[in-house]
């Protein structure tokens, strides 16, 4: 990988914007099949949001081994991706981690991480795959748009333009392009939607992207609310229903995150949508199953159980040491205080009315949406170019023919779990493939 300046006036095969996961592996593979590639990053460095997704430990891809399956996560969008995870899916993608000496682990739900727990293990795999191939890298070069030419046979992209050049080369010339800026999630790292006003500009039809998996604000955890007290637990299977004016709209299972705000993980990221969508109509309540392994009755002869064996400990050191596994010690007290029960309160003087109140509790715990937290927190957004113009046995633009769009560009909703980054190794990968074909 060189970061040696462009040569004016140069022509290169391939021109790549944008270093995040898709434009990386679009870039080295057209490199590896022996193009003269240039990637313009307008960060300092590559792969900034590819470094905190996941936490820090970057879900890779989703170990769903049946391609359908798979594509159907994708709502809608399978149609039109199937030929392109034909050339280069799952398999290929852990294949292409695991020949560069980067082992994977598995966990629930299929999710794939790097074994070392840190999505630097990630970064370095590409950044060395783009060594290998000689690209150079423009960092710090910030596109401000294309000069196009167009002639009988329609119009082709000749150049890009960049802003503050270091070295003075303000455009850059090639013959294929990749478009490869993602989408508007966490800005800070480069995601502005430049890419979707170019798209417009070059003709193409750009739905306007939204927060597709965000996390959520609760009113329980503004002004030191109960639920600003769990901060930081996360509860790994759990029942959740969206409900709006008592009626049930959608139920998921699955691992949750209590913040400083309100809730996260998963689950929830995956429901993000469907809540903004009710929130536009009035407001949503979630209620919360902690025991969705126990009906009333399983959970109400495990309660009358526990409370006969410890009957002269006081309920708060009898529940969490024996349903520790059920409920974490750090539920108890809001569990009880829920439940209108005195944590002082011995097992044996708990009275039927505060049994059922208990129960009630756990299998229907409360909270109530306050909003949506901002593009600066979510994970991917919705929107993008529409599907019909881009020929996904290529990735390439059907308006312009030397250009190439991936990843986050193109208006696919996905959900949480792998899936995304898949995308951007997909189409990333099939992109770089057909460039210079």
């Amino acid at each position: 990988m060189k970061k040696t300046a462009a040569k004016e006036g140069q022509i290169w095969d391939v021109v790549v914007i944008g270093g995040g996961p898709a434009g990386m592996m679009a870039a080295g593979r057209a490199a590896e099949k022996g193009a003269n590639v240039l990637l313009l990053e307008k960060n300092d460095s590559l792969g900034k949001k590819l470094l905190i997704t996941g936490g820090g430990r970057c879900n890779v891809t989703n170990a769903e081994p049946d391609t359908r399956v798979l594509l159907s996560k994708f709502k809608g969008s399978d149609q039109f991706l199937f030929s392109a995870f034909t050339q280069h899916g799952v398999p290929e993608s852990l294949d292409f981690f695991h020949s560069r000496n980067m082992p994977t682990k598995e966990e629930a739900l299929k999710r794939v991480f790097p074994a070392s727990n840190t999505a630097q293990s990630v970064w370095d795999v590409l950044v060395a795959y783009l060594k290998e191939g000689g690209v150079t890298v423009m960092s710090n070069a910030e596109v401000i748009g294309f000069n196009k030419s167009s002639d009988k046979t329609g119009t082709d992209i000749q150049s890009v333009l960049l802003k503050h050049s270091k070295n003075g080369v303000t455009e850059i010339f090639g013959k294929s392009f990749i478009l490869a800026t993602g989408g508007t999630s966490r800005p800070e790292t480069g995601s502005t939607g430049d890419g979707f006003t170019w798209l417009r500009e070059l003709g193409h039809t750009v739905s306007e992207p939204s927060t597709a998996l965000v996390p959520i604000s609760l009113k329980e955890s503004a002004r030191g609310g109960w639920a600003s007290k769990l901060a930081g637990l996360t509860l790994s299977d759990v029942k959740i229903t969206l409900l709006q004016n008592d009626v049930k709209q959608n139920v998921k299972k699955g691992k949750i995150l209590f913040t400083h705000v309100g809730l996260s993980g998963p689950t929830i990221l995956n429901m993000s949508r469907d809540i903004g969508e009710l929130l536009k109509y009035g407001d949503v309540t979630i209620s919360l199953d902690l025991a969705p392994t126990h009906d009333f009755s399983t959970l109400n002869t495990a309660l009358q159980e526990l409370f006969k064996k410890e009957h002269r400990k006081q309920i708060k050191n009898s529940f969490g040491e024996s349903f520790g596994d059920l409920i974490p010690n750090r539920l108890v007290p809001i569990i009880l205080e829920r439940s209108r029960i005195s944590p002082e309160t011995a097992c044996n003087s708990v009275t039927r009315e505060q049994r059922i109140a208990l129960m009630q509790t756990i299998k229907d715990l409360r909270v109530n949406v306050r909003g949506l937290l901002g593009v600066d927190k979510a994970v991917v957004t919705s929107g993008g170019v529409a599907l019909s113009e881009i020929d996904f046995k290529t990735m390439r633009s059907r308006l312009i023919p030397n250009l190439f769009v991936v990843g986050d560009m193109l208006d696919i909703d996905r959900p949480s779990g792998g899936y995304s980054l898949q995308l951007c190794w997909t189409t990333g990968w099939v992109a770089g493939n057909s460039a210079i074909s």
